[in-house]
């Protein structure tokens, strides 16, 4: 019997949706990520404005003082939608998990400097308390924002921090115990060094202005805890006591490096659409950046002592180098 091979060649019909052709400017094959975002906000046919705020409709791009012509110019340069966002994802936990399996299968936990254990413990809980409050602000930017453009990273942004959180409780059951847990939320609650941060998390949660919003969590908070915590304190335990601490947060700081892509992003867009947007943005950031320094810098003297005032220096001047080349200059 012979068989007889041939290849069937198949034009589609179209290459792509209605909606996403039209903002192509014809029929052109569109990536999964264009396709998963653009024009998918519900902007019509909406029964009644909610009555806890009759002012706006339910989906509405009046909620913040940032105006745009359109909200989807925030493509976010990672191209992450559901599918990317969590294969991407995937990647660094897997790391993550492989650090942590390292530090104690080796014993590495139980060999570290105690003097380093106790300030790993003491910086490093607390913050899953700043981790939980990122994550109500990720879901509040999506939950009140205009576009899936920026408010699908919005939510992956809260997700992400919920998972930081966790990876910080598992940091502080693998270099102590329960208790540590425990004494870190009195820390968070009592202890005067972290409550300037504690106010910051909480007001950010009442703010109304969701763009607002972005600035103080996204630009500000993380802008100088990151950089501060998983780069300086982190450095410095290193530089005292090896990279065990550096391992077990080694997902928070390449974390932080994919995410700032994104915020840059939003900010030279949304700054560059007007020079009301851009002024906006300025007052913003000059608020929250100053607010955001005074509140970590009792951290930074908790975990370096003398030296975190030249420490606080650095993580000030990295912020105002990404703003400025942003388009924002924080006055």
């Amino acid at each position: 019997m012979n068989i007889d091979l041939r290849t069937v060649s198949i034009t589609p019909l179209r290459q792509t949706y209605d909606h996403i052709a039209a903002r192509l400017g014809g029929d052109k094959a569109a990536s999964r990520y264009i396709e998963a975002t653009m024009d998918v906000q519900a902007n019509a046919n909406f029964h009644y404005r909610p009555t806890w705020d009759p002012e706006h409709e339910i989906f509405d791009p009046a909620r913040t003082k940032i105006t745009m012509r359109d909200w989807y110019a925030f493509k976010d340069p990672r191209q992450l939608y559901y599918g990317t966002y969590t294969q991407s994802r995937a990647r660094l936990q897997e790391t993550a998990e492989a650090d942590f399996d390292f530090v104690e299968s080796r014993g590495l936990a139980d060999a570290y400097d105690d003097a380093a254990r106790r300030t790993a413990l003491d910086v490093y809980l607390p913050l899953r308390h700043v981790a939980w409050g990122a994550n109500m602000n990720g879901a509040a930017m999506c939950a009140y924002g205009y576009g899936t453009a920026i408010t699908q990273p919005c939510l992956y942004q809260g997700m992400d921090q919920l998972g930081i959180a966790q990876y910080l409780t598992r940091l502080g059951l693998v270099l102590g115990q329960t208790g540590d847990l425990q004494a870190a939320k009195h820390a968070w609650m009592e202890a005067p060094a972290w409550q300037g941060l504690r106010r910051y998390v909480e007001d950010s949660f009442v703010l109304k202005d969701w763009f607002e919003l972005f600035v103080a969590q996204s630009v500000t908070l993380d802008g100088v805890l990151y950089p501060l915590a998983y780069g300086e304190i982190d450095a410095a335990l290193s530089a005292k006591a090896g990279p065990v601490v550096a391992m077990l947060t080694r997902f928070q700081s390449e974390w932080f490096e994919d995410s700032s892509k994104w915020v840059d992003s939003v900010l030279k867009i949304a700054a560059a659409e007007s020079a009301e947007n851009r002024a906006q943005l300025a007052q913003w950031t000059a608020f929250w950046r100053g607010r955001a320094l005074q509140a970590l810098t009792p951290v930074a003297q908790l975990a370096l002592g003398d030296k975190a005032g030249a420490a606080m220096d650095r993580v000030a001047a990295k912020l105002d180098g990404r703003l400025a080349k942003a388009g924002v200059a924080a006055a």
